[in-house]
């Protein structure tokens, strides 16, 4: 678990993992296979490992259910609903973009075929909805997913459109991004509240705090994209600039208007794949426009949006505190 430790992401460990493995043991073996290797349970043989995720949405559920006054085992099915979510997203992801390495290791689709990690997505996805849908009082939690997921599937198909186009606005990237990335993690920090019963108040003040968040991860993750370092992102150098991916930081260097910008989108524009010496200038072009300096700025001013909405609810203090470590973590993280 890499989340800053807490209370919350200690119980991911306690109840959520053991809900979310009995809930793969439902699957036939195929996908019950490719799951719990794109869930860093196992490897491609079946043999145990330890390659999960960050465990930054179920720690966040949990929260969300703690924050009614609940005992944390209430928030653990929606805690195993959006780590299921969150893992179908991904399988799919990493085939439309042939991602290759994701969390240090080969993505399930390079292991075990396009087919076979589409279905085990689908599979997934299934189950998040059949957890919440069997727990008494889950049907608002389950109708509060499909609607993050829908979101979340219309800022897959915008960011698939961009790579088609050269005249992406920086307004349409926000706005992919709070659909693709912020839906989720909104989603995450309302589903346990609305599983326990909290009041509408409560529910809408912790949906904004994690859209909030979202849009601050995804700032992040543009950043890691093109300046993290493979030894803990798990992925190359510039990975994002050689596929010539337009997150955020390019979209901002390209219509920035600058000398530097113009280059940028020639680069961009060359039918021939970006070599290392290419990704290096790519990467100092953007620099050079500042729009790494504005991501980096944008993503703590959506940190602080994040906090003042908790700061607006009347929240048990330990929660609170593990909501902010968690908002910390989300802007400082290294991967």
């Amino acid at each position: 678990m890499t989340v800053a430790r807490s209370r919350s992401t200690d119980q991911i460990q306690t109840y959520v993992e053991p809900a979310i493995r009995a809930l793969l043991d439902r699957l036939d073996p195929g996908n019950r296979l490719v799951g719990g290797y794109q869930l860093g349970y196992w490897d491609a043989d079946g043999s145990p490992a330890a390659c999960q995720g960050k465990g930054l949405r179920p720690a966040l559920a949990l929260l969300s259910a703690r924050a009614t006054g609940a005992e944390p085992a209430a928030g653990v099915p929606a805690a195993a609903a959006v780590e299921l979510a969150h893992n179908f997203s991904l399988l799919h992801d990493d085939v439309m973009d042939g991602d290759t390495e994701r969390r240090h290791r080969p993505t399930a689709w390079t292991v075990f075929g396009v087919g076979p990690a589409i279905l085990a997505g689908d599979a997934l996805i299934g189950l998040a909805h059949e957890v919440l849908t069997e727990t008494p009082g889950g049907c608002p939690a389950a109708r509060r997913l499909a609607v993050d997921i829908r979101a979340l599937v219309a800022g897959q198909a915008a960011d698939l459109d961009f790579e088609r186009r050269d005249d992406v606005t920086l307004d349409e990237c926000l706005r992919m991004a709070e659909q693709k990335t912020a839906a989720l993690l909104a989603g995450s920090c309302a589903l346990g509240a609305i599983l326990c019963g909290g009041p509408p108040g409560l529910v809408d003040g912790l949906s904004r705090f994690g859209r909030h968040l979202g849009l601050a991860f995804q700032l992040v993750d543009d950043l890691l994209g093109i300046w993290g370092d493979p030894r803990r992102t798990g992925k190359p150098v510039g990975s994002d600039l050689r596929t010539r991916k337009r997150s955020i930081p390019v979209v901002r260097a390209v219509t920035s208007g600058q000398a530097a910008a113009r280059a940028l989108a020639e680069l961009y524009r060359s039918p021939q794949p970006l070599t290392d010496d290419d990704v290096a200038r790519a990467s100092a072009l953007i620099e050079a426009t500042g729009a790494r300096d504005w991501t980096a700025q944008r993503a703590w001013q959506e940190t602080e949006r994040a906090r003042a909405e908790l700061d607006a609810l009347d929240l048990p203090d330990d929660v609170r505190d593990e909501f902010v470590d968690i908002a910390t973590f989300t802007t400082g993280r290294d991967h």
